[in-house]
């Protein structure tokens, strides 16, 4: 009896996987990680956090991930001590990083597994306002990796703070969507965009969300925002999960429920890693 119990549970497990798509053809994680600055106190803390973070996350989601895309980092060299001074070393992590002119100076960079992949090329992609200038924000890292290929595009959109903020947001995705219709004409039929696009972004066709309605990335004045995700996926489907462990996360004391646990308030070190939970796409070939 019981091997016939046993043989009924794994055609269920069987069955709940297939109607999941099976195993994903890429895993993907996306992390706005709140102002890594190599010169801030305890970064050798938040590097260590932020490591551990995405291996848990290899250990949820059955691999590490292929891509791990992360937006607020000061510099490439904060990107190395990251990968190469933490529990990543030995993982074979690449580093696509390029410098932007963002005021804050912070910069958005990509990891991608060197055993799966080659970069074929890629470059920062400008924001060019009316007026024809660079925007002083972050460019949308573009990168297209073989053998697919498939695009993987990292953004971290203007905030909401100042006057023209909407104006540079639509810049910012209207450049998206010129860099995605320029891939497709290209013959380049899987891309990815990535990021935190300081508005609540609606996922793109084919993206699955797991989390309940009202969920989100971030929480202001007691109120979660989704503004991490996906909003360009051409040629894949995915299913989108917000990533928040318990250490991720702290009471909410002045609204309820909890808050992601920040690294810094003004001066006051919080010992968290970011005030964004990040976020993991499991992705799925079309073609399957």
């Amino acid at each position: 009896m019981f091997a016939s119990v046993f043989a009924l549970i794994i055609i269920l497990i069987s069955g709940f996987s297939a109607l999941l798509g099976g195993e994903p053809d890429y895993l993907c994680m996306f992390w706005n990680v709140e102002n890594l600055f190599e010169g801030k106190p305890h970064f050798r803390d938040k590097c260590n956090g932020i490591a551990k973070t995405i291996m848990l996350a290899a250990d949820e989601f059955g691999g590490v991930p292929d891509f791990v895309g992360l937006a607020e980092v000061e510099n490439r060299r904060v990107v190395e001590k990251l990968v190469n001074n933490t529990v990543l070393r030995g993982l074979g992590y690449g580093i696509i990083h390029f410098d932007s002119p963002d005021h804050r100076g912070i910069d958005c960079a990509l990891l991608y597994r060197r055993d799966r992949f080659r970069v074929l090329h890629a470059k920062p992609c400008n924001l060019i306002a009316t007026d024809g200038s660079v925007l002083p924000t972050r460019d949308i890292l573009l990168a297209v990796l073989a053998p697919e290929p498939i695009a993987v595009l990292v953004n971290h959109h203007p905030s909401k703070v100042g006057a023209g903020s909407d104006e540079r947001r639509a810049i910012a995705m209207g450049r998206l969507m010129f860099l995605r219709d320029s891939l497709l004409a290209e013959g380049i039929g899987r891309i990815i965009a990535i990021g935190d696009f300081n508005e609540e972004v609606k996922a793109a066709p084919g993206v699955e969300a797991t989390y309940p309605r009202g969920s989100g990335t971030i929480k202001f004045q007691g109120k979660w925002e989704k503004i991490d995700g996906c909003p360009v996926l051409e040629g894949l489907t995915a299913r989108e999960h917000i990533f928040a462990p318990p250490h991720l996360s702290t009471p909410d004391t002045r609204y309820s429920g909890i808050k992601p646990l920040r690294t810094f308030s003004g001066p006051c070190y919080l010992g968290g890693l970011s005030d964004h939970y990040p976020i993991i796409l499991e992705v799925h070939n079309k073609s399957q």
